[in-house]
């Protein structure tokens, strides 16, 4: 297995704020191989993701998303960071959540430290550390407070964008329904449009505050 970074090149010695903003493939996949594959898939099912295999069927690609998720799982994990670190399971509309019974008893799980979730968030939010893949202008940056990150499948079949705001967190995905590959359609130039008008929609009249560093 040799992984690439998206762009075929090889950017050398990284930090973890430019690899992460840039969404660079080999530091990823470098980093899960010193961890416990056991340990990071029950991370990832505490994130609320369900259809996830055993440890043994996945091979150092999971760091990239080789797993099988929903639009829906990813936009609440990432929901998760926005809250600090805590996950709670999403409601389907507003109305849903206001009138279940089991509203009051759905209790939130700390999947991250409070501190672990800033630093990501801030790095997320960095438009230098991306600038390394995607340049200082691109459809990732908005004239507000915004965190969001990027990916796009083998082949160009998928791509997504997801990202958060102070207030709102929202992911688009883009492909053909059949998985039939797309023609040069990344996560930046596909997905990416669509999340940042989104957002600007959202927060045509409403700010989104930068959030504070907390203790640690």
């Amino acid at each position: 297995y040799r992984p690439l970074n998206y762009d075929k090149s090889f950017k050398g010695k990284v930090t973890v704020r430019e690899s992460l903003g840039s969404s660079l493939n080999i530091p990823a996949v470098r980093t899960l191989s010193y961890l416990d594959m056991g340990m990071f898939l029950n991370t990832l099912a505490n994130l609320g993701f369900k259809k996830l295999a055993y440890p043994e069927f996945y091979g150092p690609s999971l760091a990239l998303g080789t797993a099988d998720v929903s639009l829906w799982e990813l936009t609440n994990a990432y929901r998760t960071l926005a809250n600090g670190g805590e996950f709670s399971e999403p409601s389907v509309t507003l109305e849903e959540k206001l009138n279940s019974p089991n509203n009051s008893k759905k209790k939130s799980l700390r999947i991250f430290r409070e501190s672990v979730s800033f630093l990501i968030t801030n790095i997320l939010s960095d438009r230098e550390a991306r600038s390394l893949s995607f340049g200082w202008e691109n459809n990732l940056s908005t004239p507000f407070f915004t965190a969001v990150k990027t990916g796009t499948s083998q082949d160009m079949r998928d791509n997504w964008c997801v990202g958060y705001s102070s207030e709102y967190t929202v992911g688009v995905w883009v492909g053909n329904t059949k998985g039939i590959p797309m023609r040069d359609v990344s996560g930046v130039s596909g997905a990416g449009p669509i999340w940042r008008e989104v957002m600007e929609e959202l927060h045509y009249e409403t700010p989104s505050k930068k959030p504070l560093p907390p203790q640690g």
